[in-house]
């Protein structure tokens, strides 16, 4: 008996030595990241990763609609089959929303994982698309123009470096910031965004690093301003701006919600907008018809012209940017021209003129990335097409 508690006496200084080291690196780091400011970091670990059922873990405001109208259905609504590479794309990416217009009228639509034709989803970078819808509707009510300096309305870019920065700069994603878009990294400045709590603070200290408009670089702050440009010349948040410039216009069925950085805080702009696949499939509406809305001018022709022409700024590799205007998307898909507003985990707006198509498609996952595009949305748009 004597002789096991001696051995039990010797072993719990050692335990006790790992045990109470733990609990120093434990307490000491947790210290570290409340005096770097890096307390998002607890959120992250928590989530670890966005998903686009993420509304109930942020404060939200309310994009309000007014009496909406549904859209109507073809007669041949849902009557032909997808092509197998489809149908297989949209199963491998674990879709929850897929509908196709044309014409006005759905030809196709469906849904997965309990979704419905109400169901809201995150858009993520789709919202990038929405603000420079807005960010046109304010320049053409003469709230700003699109060469006016950033520092005219946010004194936070009025001197030195920062004083060069126009808002054209911040719509074609060629300002030059000290930005970081990484996805993978726990202490990047875009997982601050998405996780942190003073998204204003965060893209308010950022400086110009190199000559705005020389370098395109999508940079999910460059929206984050064109949202507090807004916010500053007309006085109404991005939420409230949409709602009445943009939501109740397109007759949008149900009211959208965008999340904020903290209770009565800011919106994450540059993501976060939640509606259903029919609401933002209005959207495509108003880019597919030259931002008119049942006659009235939404958002003028010739910022719509402009947004969707590429910018043609050299991209980090030397290639001329001629995938991308002002917040928009294009390419060129089997001889026809798409115009799109894309997520990160496979969230699209489309719209093909030529064929007056819309296509939303919504989900948890996107394909891999061929060039400047992603391999989904071309299975997606060869089923629309079809």
């Amino acid at each position: 008996y004597f002789a096991t508690m001696n051995k039990t006496k010797k072993r719990n200084p050692f335990w006790a030595k790992i045990i109470w080291g733990f609990f120093i690196i434990l307490v000491s780091t947790m210290i570290a990241i409340w005096i770097s400011g890096y307390t998002f970091i607890y959120k992250t670990l928590i989530y670890t990763y966005p998903d686009i059922d993420d509304i109930n873990l942020f404060d939200t405001r309310t994009v309000t609609d007014s009496a909406g109208i549904p859209w109507t259905l073809s007669t041949s609504y849902n009557k032909t089959k997808l092509n197998e590479n489809t149908e297989a794309t949209l199963t491998a990416n674990e879709s929850v929303a897929y509908l196709v217009i044309k014409n006005d009228s759905i030809v196709h639509e469906e849904y997965w994982d309990h979704a419905s034709a109400n169901t809201l989803s995150n858009s993520f970078s789709v919202a990038k698309s929405i603000v420079g819808l807005l960010t046109g509707i304010a320049h053409d009510e003469g709230y700003f123009s699109l060469d006016d300096s950033v520092g005219k309305y946010l004194p936070e870019f009025s001197e030195g470096r920062n004083g060069t920065l126009k808002i054209r700069h911040l719509l074609q994603m060629s300002s030059g910031l000290n930005w970081d878009e990484s996805y993978s990294s726990l202490f990047s400045k875009t997982t601050e965004a998405y996780y942190g709590d003073d998204l204003k603070h965060q893209v308010l200290k950022l400086k110009v690093i190199k000559d705005p408009g020389t370098v395109f670089e999508y940079m999910s702050c460059n929206t984050v301003l064109l949202s507090l440009i807004i916010n500053k010349t007309t006085g109404k948040s991005i939420s409230e701006f949409a709602s009445e410039k943009l939501w109740k216009p397109i007759h949008a069925t149900q009211p959208a919600y965008w999340s904020l950085d903290h209770n009565d805080g800011i919106e994450k702009s540059y993501c976060c907008f939640y509606s259903s696949a029919r609401d933002f499939a209005k959207v495509g509406k108003l880019v597919l018809d030259s931002g008119r809305w049942e006659g009235k001018q939404i958002v003028s022709k010739e910022f719509l012209n402009e947004m969707l022409t590429p910018n043609m700024i050299k991209d980090q590799f030397g290639a001329s940017t001629d995938y991308y205007g002002l917040q928009w998307w294009m390419m060129d898909h089997k001889g026809h021209k798409v115009y799109y507003a894309r997520g990160i985990l496979g969230q699209y707006i489309a719209v093909i003129p030529d064929e007056q198509i819309i296509m939303v498609r919504l989900g948890h996952k996107r394909g891999q990335k061929v060039g400047n595009h992603y391999d989904d949305l071309f299975a997606y748009l060869d089923g629309a097409l079809e």
